[in-house]
C-alpha cells in the first residue's frame, strides 16, 4: 500500500496501485472450475500467519495474492519477500505495489532466519521486490539473508527468486557467492509481451542472467517460470523453452495468469489442463530436469518437494543414486 494525496480534497489515503489509478478497467473473467480454490481457514494457516506477522515479515504469498496460500501455509511453507513491499517497477501482471521504497531493514535477514527456524522449514524460498533505487539492486541483502538462514538452520536448503539486477554490475556474482541451492529468476512471459506486460525488463538480459549463474557455478540448480494466458502463441512458448535450455536452465514452471484487479492486464484465455500437460511433455523432451505445468502452478509452490525431485533427476541423469 502507498500513501497518496487527493488533489481535490487534500486528504491522504492508502491505495495499493496508485500508478494504475488512471488506467481503464478491464473485465475480470469468471474462472473455470479447474482453477477455483477454497478460502484458507486451517489451524496451520493461522499459525504460519502469526509467525510471519510476529517477525514483521512480508510474504509473496500474500502480496501476489497466490491462490495456493491456504495449502502452503497449512503445511508451514512460505515464501518470504525481502526488502519491503513496494516495488520500483510497475509490471502489468503483478499485484505488488509500485512506488518509492522505504529504507532496507537491517534486522530483516535475522528476522527471516528466525522465522525459518521457528517454522522448522526444510526448504525456504526467498524473493524480493525490484529495488532499482539501490546501487546493487539489493544483492547484499540477499547475501546477508542467505547467510543468516545458513547460520540459524544449517540443514535448510535455500531457494532464491531474484529480480534481474538490470544495470547492477557485480550484483549477480555477489548473490551466487552465497551459494543458494536453487537460483530462480522468472521470465514471466514470452518476449513479444514484454513491452506491455514487463516493460521495465529485457528478455535476453534475463536469459543471460540465468546463463551466467551456470558459468559461475555449474552445479547450482537454475529455475525459471512463465505465466500463460497473456496472449502468447504456442510456438512462442516452445521457443522460450529452447532459449532457457541454451542457458542450461534445469527447472521450468508454467502456470495460468490470473488478473489481480480490473487495472491489471486482462486474461486473454484460460489454458486447459490438457494443454498444460502437453507443455510439460514437450519441455521434458527438450531436456529440462524438472517441469511443473498446471493451472495453479506457481514458482514457489511445492518448492521443497520439487527440490528433492530435482536432486533425484540430476542423480539419475548422471547415473548416480539419489
Amino acid at each position: 500500500m502507498v500513501t497518496v494525496v487527493d488533489t481535490v480534497s487534500g486528504n491522504t489515503k492508502r491505495v495499493r496501485h496508485p500508478e494504475k489509478a488512471h488506467k481503464p478497467d478491464t473485465e475480470i473473467q469468471r474462472k473455470p472450475d479447474w482453477i477455483r480454490v477454497k478460502a484458507p481457514t486451517s489451524k496451520g494457516y493461522l499459525e504460519t500467519k502469526d509467525i510471519v506477522k510476529s517477525n514483521n515479515l512480508v510474504t509473496v504469498c500474500e502480496e501476489a495474492g497466490c491462490p495456493n496460500i491456504g495449502g502452503c501455509w497449512q503445511q508451514k511453507h512460505a515464501s518470504f519477500m525481502i526488502m519491503g513491499e513496494i516495488c520500483t517497477r510497475a509490471c502489468a501482471f503483478c499485484n505488488v505495489s509500485t512506488g518509492r521504497p522505504t529504507a532496507l531493514d537491517d534486522n530483516e535477514p535475522e528476522n527471516v532466519a528466525k522465522a525459518v527456524f521457528q517454522m522448522g522449514l526444510k526448504h525456504v524460498v526467498i524473493t524480493s521486490v525490484d529495488r532499482d533505487d539501490l546501487d546493487d539492486g539489493g544483492a547484499q541483502h540477499f547475501y546477508d539473508t542467505i547467510l543468516a538462514i545458513r547460520e540459524a538452520s544449517p540443514h535448510t536448503t535455500v531457494e532464491i527468486l531474484t529480480p534481474d539486477f538490470l544495470r547492477k554490475s557485480g550484483a549477480l556474482e555477489k548473490v551466487v557467492s552465497a551459494r543458494p541451492d536453487v537460483f530462480n529468476h522468472n521470465l514471466e512471459t514470452v518476449p513479444s509481451n514484454y513491452l506491455t506486460v514487463r516493460p521495465g525488463a529485457r528478455y535476453f538480459h534475463s536469459i543471460r542472467l540465468l546463463q551466467r549463474v551456470k558459468e559461475i557455478d555449474p552445479d547450482m540448480f537454475t529455475k525459471s517460470g512463465i505465466m500463460v494466458g497473456l496472449g502468447e502463441e504456442r510456438n512462442e512458448v516452445l521457443q522460450l523453452m529452447d532459449d532457457l535450455r541454451v542457458a542450461d536452465v534445469d527447472f521450468l514452471t508454467i502456470g495460468q495468469y490470473l488478473q489481480p484487479t480490473r487495472k491489471h492486464h486482462k486474461v486473454m484465455n484460460f489454458v486447459t489442463p490438457d494443454e498444460f500437460k502437453a507443455y510439460e511433455t514437450i519441455a521434458y523432451s527438450k531436456g529440462f530436469l524438472m517441469v511443473s505445468a498446471s493451472p495453479l502452478t506457481r514458482s514457489s509452490h511445492h518448492a521443497g518437494d520439487d527440490f528433492a525431485k530435482l536432486q533425484a533427476a540430476r542423480a539419475e541423469r548422471n547415473g548416480l543414486k539419489a
